[in-house]
């Protein structure tokens, strides 16, 4: 009976590495995936099985740099509350600093104006002509000249202004 009730609060909570070592992990990996992240822009409704699967590997290979060697609640609480803090502090930072505002939420990227395709900008983003024009479908346009203008804006999603509105 010990052995299925037997709970070990040591192993449970006293954490196996020192917890400034657990901040510290956390922040770096977190701050790295952030801004490897930041340039990758497309939208979630956009997102191929390489996308996919480019997030799965790195994060599994964060995972490890990130938490360490932890198997204590307590590590895998700061953990978390690290991630949380530095998720907060950069949308705080990006809301009060605009220079660093800049830095983490980019312009809007203009893919069409006065319905021409502004080819360079889209080669930039990786967005193909047939990728645009089903998202021009999308919002009920059926050609490219009643668009005014279109642009990826900085989230990755993509908004359009057709020329009647």
């Amino acid at each position: 009976m010990e052995h299925i009730f037997g709970i070990d609060w040591h192993a449970l909570f006293v954490p196996n590495t020192t917890l400034a070592e657990v901040i510290i992990r956390g922040t770096l990996i977190y701050l790295l995936l952030f801004f490897l992240m930041r340039f990758m822009r497309r939208e979630a409704g956009q997102i191929g099985i390489a996308d996919v699967l480019v997030v799965v590997v790195i994060a599994d290979a964060a995972q490890n740099g990130m938490a360490g060697p932890y198997n204590s609640i307590t590590e895998g609480v700061v953990l978390i509350l690290t991630i949380t803090f530095w998720d907060y502090a950069l949308d705080w930072l990006g809301y009060h600093v605009p220079v660093f505002g800049r830095l983490i939420h980019p312009k809007p990227l203009p893919l069409i104006k006065d319905g021409r395709m502004l080819l360079r900008n889209m080669r930039r983003e990786l967005i193909t002509q047939e990728e645009l024009q089903s998202r021009l479908r999308e919002e009920g346009v059926e050609h490219m000249h009643e668009v005014k203008n279109c642009y990826m804006e900085g989230d990755g999603r993509i908004s359009v202004i057709s020329k009647n509105k």
